[in-house]
Parts: structure tokens; sequence; C-alpha cells
């Protein structure tokens, strides 16, 4: 699957992170990757002066590490997932 680089995109990401019961936040920090996950809690934080494509890779990364509960996703979003765990990352 190739992945566009549009808002569109990030809200689908954060839909899907939001039904795994993720809270997505954008802040500056001086972390150095676009986004990182608060240990041990279900709070994303990305790098709000990330370029959009940035912010993307950031969290389509995460969501291929993550373990997923699939149960609470609808058809769609277990597909899109499928599709983003085969996708190859390219900047």
């Amino acid at each position: 699957m190739a992945l566009t680089y549009t808002q569109y995109t990030l809200e689908k990401l954060e839909l899907l992170l939001k039904a795994l019961d993720y809270k997505v936040r954008y802040e500056k920090g001086s972390f150095k990757t676009g986004a990182c996950v608060i240990e041990s809690s279900r709070v994303v934080v990305v790098n709000k002066f990330s370029t959009i494509e940035s912010k993307i890779l950031s969290l389509v990364t995460l969501l291929q590490q993550i373990q997923v509960d699939e149960s609470l996703l609808d058809e769609k979003q277990i597909a899109f997932l499928a599709s983003l765990k085969q996708t190859t990352l390219q900047l």
C-alpha cells in the first residue's frame, strides 16, 4: 500500500489510535523522534513542529510496534491496520 502524506491519512491514524484507547497529543518537546509513547500509559506525544510526513511516519511506526487488540476495531480499521503493518516506510 502506498501511503499518502495528507491530513486525511493523519486523521485516520489518530482515529485508529483512539479506537485502541490511545490519546494523541501534539506538543513541542526535546525528543528527537517525531512521536513517543509516554512510558506505561496510552498517551502518544507527537512533535507538533514536525512535517505532516514525519507525523504520519511516526504514528505508522508506532502502530507497527505496539500490541493491538483487534476486538476494539471495526472491519475497515482492521484492514487499514493490516495494510500499515505491510507498509515499508520511507521519507
